[in-house]
């Protein structure tokens, strides 16, 4: 249901530069970063103003894990046809039109006039419009409305293999499946790009290092590598897209203003998603869609919605609604700096990272890798934390500026 970020996809190319010179300017493997031409004009990019008194909130996200992927599939209750589309982890907005597209054709094998959808964050949107666009009525039934659910609080950034599954668990034959959801949504997004708002976008990523990588795979203790032995093995399937999205690029001296030793420049897409939330439920309420509070304790109430089918959407609030305890929650905690309509990057440095949302500057710390927050159910928020990672951004930027007067 969420999508908080996954600095894997952005970052292992980092671990890649082991053959590089120290100062970063050796030969890259086709697989890894290139290099940013050096006639490259240093680029002028607004500093954060990482303070913080200008965390202006702190909210925390449960991630709905599942080991073998989400769980798409139908089930019977009563008269009811009951489709599920939950359990994505980290991905939940990067999968959303993919995941919500296989979910929709099991819908419609029942050929229904009339849809409900159980959740209103990011499946449930898209189940809902999709359901909508293939000619059935449709109702939304949640207890909260966008704002208020746990999709609201992801980060924003296209990470479709974020906590998807553990390798083992989900097969070999997942990724396939993996992929066609992945290839759908990122076309249609596409569509959304280039709208008042700004709804969808795309940025520039860096990926900084005060130390060149080591031979053997990057300097011990930076980035995601750094877990531990009890880290769990998540699937990775970016390679099976890395046609859609561009290479990272290793800057060259002079290309990109940070005082680090190494500086990995990538493109990203990102969503901000109080106008993109926003537009998704108009699209749905002007093309006649309905939404209506409601409250469900079992699977029985569904059986006794009008609606006889009926596309479950309830991210992390399945574990609860099901009883489906393979539901695993991992926390996530954003702080929101106050946004800067002039910041148009983000960056990834010292196990933190920051992406500029038009509602808020996203600061998220991510020490340990995918096993942070894994099995943590509690949504305190802690402001400690947040704190802490806006003091490594402010020091980078106070390097940053003794460097450059």
């Amino acid at each position: 249901m969420t999508t908080c970020f996954n600095r894997r996809g952005l970052i292992k190319g980092s671990a890649m530069l082991g053959g590089l010179n120290a100062l970063g300017l050796g030969g890259c493997a086709t697989s890894g970063p290139t290099m940013s031409p050096l006639y490259d004009p240093r680029r002028s990019l607004a500093p954060v103003r990482a303070r913080p008194d200008r965390l202006f909130d702190i909210t925390v996200c449960l991630r709905p894990f599942r080991a073998a992927g989400p769980r798409l599939e139908t089930e019977q209750v009563g008269d009811t046809l009951v489709v599920h589309n939950y359990g994505h982890g980290g991905s939940g907005w990067s999968l959303s039109w993919g995941s919500s597209t296989l979910a929709v054709q099991k819908a419609f094998a029942a050929s229904p006039r009339e849809v409900a959808v159980v959740g209103c964050g990011a499946l449930g949107l898209t189940s809902a419009l999709l359901a909508q666009r293939a000619g059935a009525q449709t109702t939304i039934y949640a207890r909260e409305f966008l704002p208020q659910t746990r999709s609201s609080q992801a980060t924003g950034t296209w990470t479709p293999d974020s906590r998807i599954a553990l390798t083992d668990a989900a097969g070999p034959a997942f990724g396939a499946l993996w992929e066609q959801m992945a290839r759908t949504s990122f076309k249609t997004y596409r569509s959304y790009l280039g709208l008042p708002g700004d709804p969808v976008q795309w940025i520039d990523y860096y990926i900084l290092k005060d130390a060149a990588p080591a031979p053997q795979g990057g300097v011990r203790g930076q980035g995601p590598e750094a877990q531990g032995p009890e880290a769990l093995d998540f699937a990775e399937y970016r390679a099976l897209i890395r046609d859609l999205t561009p290479r990272p690029e290793l800057e060259a001296p002079g290309g990109a203003p940070f005082p680090t030793a190494v500086v990995e420049r990538s493109s990203t897409m990102m969503f901000n998603i109080a106008d993109y939330g926003h537009t998704l439920m108009n699209d749905f309420l002007a093309a006649g869609g309905k939404i209506e509070r409601a409250e469900f304790h079992a699977p029985s109430d569904l059986a006794r919605l009008k609606e006889k089918v009926v596309i479950n959407c309830p991210g992390y609030g399945a574990r609860a609604l099901w009883k489906d305890e393979s539901i695993i929650p991992v926390r996530g905690q954003i702080g929101w700096l106050i946004p800067q309509p002039e910041l148009t990057y983000g960056l990834y440095y010292r196990d933190v990272s920051i992406v500029p949302r038009r509602d808020g500057i996203v600061v998220q710390a991510l020490e340990g890798g995918d096993m942070k927050g894994y099995g943590v159910d509690n949504e305190t928020p802690d402001r400690q934390e947040s704190e802490a990672a806006v003091a490594v951004i402010a020091d980078l930027y106070s390097r940053f500026a003794a460097a450059h007067g």
